[in-house]
C-alpha cells in the first residue's frame, strides 16, 4: 500500500464547489481496484488549505494503472479545474 497526499489552497468563493465536485470524484475513485479509501480535510485555522488523503494499492497501479482507465478519466473531469490550486502531491510509505 501506498499514500498520497495533496494539499490544495483554495479561495472561499470556490470552497463550496471544490467540495461537491471531490465529492462527486470520490465515486469513480473508489470504484476503481487501485484506490481503497479517500479522505478530505480543511483546516480550521485557515480554511483555505485542504489536504486530501488517498490510499493505493501501489503507485504502480495508480501511477499507470488507474491513470490509464475509465475511472481516471471521470475523475479527471471532476477535479481538473483545481490542478493549479495543488501546493503539494507527494506518495508515501506506511509505517506504523
Amino acid at each position: 500500500m501506498i499514500v498520497e497526499y495533496l494539499r490544495y489552497e483554495i479561495d472561499a468563493e470556490r470552497q463550496d464547489q471544490f467540495v461537491a465536485d471531490y465529492r462527486a470524484a470520490s465515486e469513480p475513485l473508489l470504484a476503481s481496484p487501485y484506490a481503497t479509501s479517500f479522505e478530505m480535510c480543511q483546516c480550521v485555522e485557515d480554511p483555505s488549505q485542504f489536504t486530501l488523503r488517498i490510499a493505493w494499492t501501489s503507485a504502480d497501479d495508480h501511477l499507470k494503472r488507474f491513470r490509464g482507465s475509465a475511472e481516471f478519466r471521470e475523475f479527471f473531469g471532476h477535479i481538473k479545474p483545481y490542478l493549479g490550486d495543488i501546493k503539494e502531491m507527494r506518495h508515501y510509505t506506511q509505517l506504523i
